[in-house]
């Protein structure tokens, strides 16, 4: 995925006067993160566009019980001062956890208006739980917070949770828990929220550390559970005496899941007493021996109430119940059942509504459905007992290849580069799903981003080497880079290793250059680098020239965010001359936009202006809007400093909204840098202010504090310029100390350059100061905007006597 400068991530290039700002007028305080947070309005006016999530699951239907329960739980809410400790729940699988957590969470919703977030932690599906950081990624996108600002480092992300609970009383499910160092990270801190907890484990450590409270669930108690099934088979069975009701109640363990799987059971047979079921619950109850989920007992009565209930679908939906168990992600799409059963969807749907009915199965949307984590595993457990070897292969492959072929129909919605894979065709009754527009494409990528870095995994452990590698490199290059970084180097080297087992150099060299990008956007600058220089051998190897042209641009683009200019300039070029020589105009386009980045960085603004115009005309020509977008920030900067501020606030703009119109907003950051500078160029200085505190914003929740410290020197030199000393210095000392962080001296001495003339009228030695290290800091590099800024310095000492 090769792309133009904007949106590679970039840090290099912005001068004295264009390192942009952050949060706007008067610094007030510091926020969680440590960075400055700055106000414009009263700070406690509600704002009118954070969103109010709402995603508590239906209560319970026929929620039967607990009343003792519920009293503890009020009480423990009633009897908090201040924050209100964390609240666990415990008990052993199908002991009715979740459903009471939920009925509660229903019950007292009313005292947490700012919203309700629920997320499945999945501690004890078969899969792997999910992890801290991607639990933050879903509850920060319920937030408002765009998916692509979601800071990637999991202390960043919850800084930025944890940051947007404060002042807002929120309640927090966390369904599912597997451990206490997966709960930990995701708990509030602000005095109005609340968290509950379900897990299996009794999470000790968060009543030591955190001092939650614990209420451990126990089976309902034997007339509580005669009256669940009583209310499930309401209207539906007559004539069912209590003693076989009570039996019924014991063989399922008094556990409420059980229980209702076994009152379905019963419905579904009207005419058939009791007494007769209750025989064949016994003979059952020996089928599910050979699957440990543990060592507490009472999983034997959910075990046999499973099969027993399974053991009365008809065949189709049996089939399908199986096949279920071999999907790789913890919930599934119509469209992906259809693909596993290679069956229309239409009769898909059917089945999958019968397997709803008798509680085999939960609907949680209108084409999308889940299993509990135990009828996962029976499900899996039967596939494996119940199928042949070739014919779970065959589904297995059927539906990791819908994955991959649906992906790649989403990726040439978001990503038109002309690059196409060998990829394999469509299984027959599995044909991937095609999307209306742009939206709906990437939509779908955010959807399924879990199920299809699921699908490697399981392509991963099946040895389907060839499907293992494709996938990461296909989600990657159609993704709006969503996902936690974690996720996407777990799956890339899963990629790298498939590849190398079939002794693919091609393959190699694609998951290689996928790894190389995602170190880059993880700023590690030196793994990205060495990834790129072997994808460039490989390519070289194999004599593809269009492939080794992307490679040259790849690792320019990493030499770019390193500043050693003249090295990527000479990457950019080799790239262009390829390019050409294919006759390929859209990658011709993007030489000549990062040919101009390169060359503006480094401060030279003849050959700059002249490569940003032939690439702005390119793109139109091609109506690659996108890379208009890319090419006008860095016009926009040309014309800042070439004295045409008018031209540089439009060119600005129009960078900014068409990265809003994408949903891009990485890009979007970066180019409200280079319009908060055009406004400020145009004395526009309280709009320049506020779109300081977007970006800012923006860069703070993408974890990109480079950007985030651009966006505090802009507000220092536009406070400099309203005479606002004080406030300049603060902000140019905290962009300094965060490039000091990141070893970015170039903008490090920017910084210090800018702090020193803020201070240099209160305190002339301590402004001195500032320039020298400056000075020392610069000596490394020789490009023409280093050159001109040092002289500037040593003027401004020399001034300064």
């Amino acid at each position: 995925m090769t792309r133009p400068a904007d949106d590679s991530g970039d840090r290099s290039g912005t001068t004295r006067s264009e390192m942009s700002g952050t949060a706007g007028a008067v610094i007030q305080a510091r926020d969680i993160s440590g960075g400055l947070h700055v106000h414009h309005a009263d700070p406690g006016t509600p704002d009118p566009g954070v969103p109010v999530p709402r995603q508590l699951p239906a209560a319970p239907r026929d929620f039967t019980g607990r009343a003792a329960e519920l009293h503890d739980l009020d009480g423990i809410l009633a009897g908090a001062e201040g924050a209100p400790a964390p609240v666990v729940v415990t008990g052993t699988a199908g002991v009715g956890k979740t459903s009471l957590a939920l009925a509660w969470a229903h019950r007292i919703a009313a005292r947490f208006p700012d919203g309700q977030l629920h997320v499945n932690l999945r501690g004890y599906d078969p899969g792997r739980p999910l992890l801290p950081v991607e639990a933050l990624h879903r509850m920060l996108t319920a937030l408002g917070v765009p998916a692509p600002a979601i800071p990637a480092e999991p202390d960043a992300a919850g800084a930025l949770y944890r940051s947007h609970l404060a002042g807002r009383r929120v309640l927090t499910v966390l369904d599912n828990a597997a451990s206490a160092a997966q709960v930990r990270p995701l708990l509030s801190a602000g005095p109005g929220c609340l968290t509950l907890v379900t897990s299996r484990r009794h999470l000790g450590g968060l009543a030591v550390r955190d001092g939650a409270h614990q209420l451990t669930l126990r089976p309902l108690p034997e007339p509580d559970a005669v009256a669940l099934l009583r209310a499930t088979t309401a209207g539906r069975r007559a004539g069912d005496d209590a003693p076989e009701l009570t039996e019924m109640a014991r063989l399922c363990a008094r556990l409420p899941l059980a229980l209702r799987v076994a009152a379905e059971r019963a419905v579904s047979r009207p005419h058939l007493g009791l007494g007769d079921l209750l025989a064949d619950l016994r003979d059952e109850s020996s089928l599910w021996e050979t699957l440990s989920m543990g060592d507490d007992e009472d999983e034997d009565g959910v075990r046999a109430v499973f099969a027993w209930s399974y053991q009365a679908l008809p065949e189709a939906e049996a089939r399908l119940f199986r096949l279920l168990g071999l999907h790789p992600g913890p919930d599934f799409s119509l469209a992906a059942a259809a693909a596993l059963a290679a069956g229309p969807r239409r009769g898909t749907r059917r089945l999958l509504d019968a397997l709803v009915g008798v509680h085999l199965l939960e609907q949680t949307a209108p084409d999308r459905y889940e299993l509990h984590d135990l009828l996962r595993a029976y499900a899996a457990d039967r596939a494996h007992a119940e199928m042949p070897p070739d014919e779970r292969d065959a589904a297995l492959r059927r539906v990791l290849t819908w994955y991959l072929l649906t992906a790649e129909t989403a990726r040439e919605w978001v990503r038109t580069d002309g690059i196409e894979l060998p990829l394999p065709r469509p299984d027959d009754g599995a044909a991937p799903l095609s999307f209306a527009d742009y939206d709906a494409a990437v939509d779908w990528a955010e959807r399924e981003r879990v199920n299809v870095h699921a699908a490697t995994r399981a392509a991963a452990g099946a040895e389907l080497h060839t499907l293992a590698w494709q996938l990461p490199v296909v989600q990657w290059r159609g993704s709006i880079h969503a996902a936690p970084l974690a996720e996407w180097i777990e799956t890339a080297r899963l990629g790298l290793a498939a590849s190398r087992a079939l002794s693919d150099r091609y393959a190699e060299a694609w998951v290689l250059r996928c790894l190389g990008e995602v170190h880059r956007r993880a700023g590690r600058l030196a793994e990205a680098e060495e990834c790129h220089r072997q994808v460039l051998v490989l390519r070289r190897e194999l004599r593809d020239r269009k492939d080794e042209a992307a490679a040259l641009n790849s690792l320019g683009l990493v030499l770019l965010t390193r500043r050693r200019l003249d090295a990527a300039v000479t990457h950019f070029a080799q790239a262009l001359d390829a390019y050409r020589e294919l006759d390929l105009p859209r990658w011709v386009a993007v030489e000549l936009s990062n040919l101009a980045a390169a060359h503006y960085d480094a401060g030279d603004l003849t050959p700059a202006d002249d490569y940003a115009h032939r690439a702005l005309a390119a793109y139109r020509d091609l109506g690659d809007e996108p890379g208009e977008g890319s090419v006008l920030r860095t016009l926009s900067g040309i014309q800042r400093e070439r004295g045409e501020p008018a031209a540089a606030l439009e060119s600005a703009r129009r960078a900014v909204d068409i990265a809003v119109r994408r949903r891009k907003s990485t890009s979007e950051g970066l180019r409200l840098l280079a319009l908060g500078a055009a406004q400020r160029a145009n004395g526009l200085f309280d709009e320049a202010l506020s779109t300081y505190d977007r970006a800012a914003a923006l860069h703070r929740r993408i974890g990109d504090g480079g950007r985030e410290a651009l966006a505090w020197h802009g507000t220092g030199e536009t406070c400099r310029a309203l005479a606002r000393a004080d406030e300049a210095a603060a902000c140019h000392r905290e962009a300094a100390a965060r490039f000091h962080e990141l070893g970015d001296t170039w903008h490090e001495a920017v910084a210090l350059d800018g702090l020193a003339a803020a201070v240099r009228a209160g305190d002339p030695d301590g402004a001195r100061g500032h320039w020298e290290t400056a000075l020392a800091l610069l000596a490394g590099y020789g490009d023409q905007r280093t050159v001109a800024l040092r002289d500037g310095i040593t003027a401004r000492l020399g001034a300064a006597g």
